[in-house]
Order: structure tokens, then sequence, then C-alpha cells
């Protein structure tokens, strides 16, 4: 099972995660990435859908136009875990 974060782990990972911000309430993690245009904002989906069907960890997700805003969470630890910010940094990786 997974477990959820401590304040420590988590402040330590995050500070690792510049780019993504806390969402304290639902203690999630979340970022924006903007693209030149549909296309680019498209494939970037593609890549992390096939990354998040690998993994078995999927992310909350909208895209309109050029924006892609993903939020990730560990629903089983009601709250950010170690798959969230593994996530996190393997998704900024294919940038």
């Amino acid at each position: 099972m997974v477990t959820r974060l401590t304040e420590g782990l988590r402040s330590e990972s995050l500070a690792a995660l510049p780019e993504w911000t806390h969402d304290a309430e639902r203690d999630a993690i979340t970022r924006r990435f903007v693209f030149k245009d549909f296309n680019e904002a498209f494939g970037f989906m593609t890549r992390v859908a096939l990354l998040a069907d690998k993994s078995d960890h999927h992310p909350e997700w909208s895209n309109v136009w050029n924006r892609v805003d993903i939020l990730l969470t560990t629903h089983d630890a009601d709250g950010l875990s170690i798959r969230d910010i593994q996530m996190a940094q393997a998704i900024d990786g294919m940038l």
C-alpha cells in the first residue's frame, strides 16, 4: 500500500519541483504547461498518458487549446505520495 508523505518528505520533495504548486486543500501538486498550439499540447498529453498507464498512476488533467493543467495526488494514500513526486519528475523530464 502506498502511504502519504510526511510533512518533512513533502517539503523536501516540493523543493525539488519548483515548477509545481502544492494544493494544500487536496494535498496535491499542480502545474500548468503551455505549448505552441493544440498539436503540441495533445502530443504532450499522449506521452504523459502512456507513462501514466505504464506506471498505473493517472493524473487529473484538463486541456484547453495550447494549455494542459495537471493535478497529481494519490487517492489510495489520501494525499501526496512518492508516486506523485516520481510522476512529476518524469513529466518534467519530457520537456
